[in-house]
């Protein structure tokens, strides 16, 4: 029988409501096919679904000069934005954490301020200032504008999620370390942050994805990225198919940005694993070393007593020993006390 699920905002629904529920779902479903059904019959008036439009996606050329470099631009763009950020996002999540507020303060606003400005602002600002700033030396700027935006943007997120998973932790992960005559700058490098990032790691591996999608946003400023390259073979095949190279460019980003929500959700199934207890079948399997020191630890605690005789226990835990013996300080350690009883001539 399976356990009971528990719910935390809001009671189990009755009878009516799953009626309710089930009325409303089939609405939306009846609803969403409709509407597809009118763009695919608007598609067929305006002649969308010939073979000639969609042919071109088909072709080997249109993915060697156009899909696949697009896709390269893309990828490469969102790499070098994931490792920025996550600089950024690291330096700045530390210096929010600091106790000095000459380190503090500019770390917050500067987050802050970069959490707050469209991405697509962000280039289109970066883009101009390389522009008219006189730096001829960079050749492709429209790259560097993209890169730039995303780092500031997606490394300010990284930041509060640094930030949030320090102080998701508990209290005694900072004490210790204060005890041990670590710093507090120590103990965030060493200590806290290592944990944060990894309790905080399916959320930076989300954030991935969004990375992904607004690199998109590089063709307002001339980068020839991914969607760049769909929009220009539709205009350029002569066939009028840019709604066919714009979708065939939506299923790439949608199966990339699937594996790396499929890669988030598994990284937080392992996560959420990695405190359970041993299974029976789980602990038969441990290595030799740790199954021999629990059964060292079991067959102690079941031991039984050295001797069921109370006169074991009465006797006088100090003789005096022969002469032929010698005393055995380590046996005498060990030996329990005698009890007093009535006979005892010392009571």
């Amino acid at each position: 029988m399976s356990a009971p699920v528990h719910t935390i905002l809001f009671d189990a629904p009755g009878p009516k409501a799953l009626r309710r529920i089930a009325l409303f779902n089939a609405a939306g479903t009846v609803a969403g096919l409709a509407l597809i059904g009118v763009v695919a019959w608007i598609f067929a008036i305006r002649g969308q679904f010939a073979p000639g439009k969609w042919l071109t996606l088909v072709q080997w050329d249109s993915w060697a000069y156009y899909f696949l470099p697009g896709l390269a631009s893309t990828l490469e763009a969102a790499a070098l934005a994931v490792i920025g950020s996550v600089v950024f996002g690291l330096v700045f999540g530390v210096g929010r954490l600091s106790q000095q507020r000459w380190i503090r303060w500019p770390s917050s606003i500067i987050v802050e301020f970069f959490r707050a400005v469209p991405v697509l602002l962000m280039m289109v600002f970066v883009y101009l200032y390389l522009g008219y700033g006189g730096f001829d030396q960079i050749t492709d700027k429209g790259f560097a504008a993209v890169v730039v935006g995303l780092v500031l943007y997606n490394g300010s997120v990284v930041a509060e999620l640094v930030r949030s998973g320090v102080h998701s932790l508990p209290r005694g992960q900072a004490e210790a370390a204060a005890a041990t005559g670590l710093t507090r700058l120590q103990s965030l490098i060493h200590i806290e942050v290592p944990q944060a990032l990894l309790a905080m790691l399916p959320a930076l591996v989300a954030q991935l994805v969004v990375v992904l999608k607004d690199s998109a946003l590089g063709y307002m400023v001339g980068y020839q990225e991914l969607l760049s390259g769909a929009k220009r073979l539709g205009t350029t095949s002569g066939q009028g198919n840019t709604i066919q190279t714009l979708l065939a460019a939506t299923i790439l980003f949608l199966a990339i940005n699937y594996g790396l929500s499929r890669l988030a959700d598994y990284l937080g199934r392992r996560l959420r694993g990695r405190g359970a207890r041993f299974t029976v079948a789980e602990a038969e399997e441990l290595p030799p070393s740790v199954s021999t020191v629990l059964e060292l630890a079991v067959t102690d605690a079941a031991a039984e007593p050295p001797s069921t005789d109370p006169a074991y226990y009465t006797r006088d835990p100090y003789p005096e020993p022969p002469e032929s013996e010698p005393r055995d300080p380590v046996r005498e350690m060990w030996v329990l006390p005698r009890r007093e009883t009535e006979d005892d001539p010392d009571v």
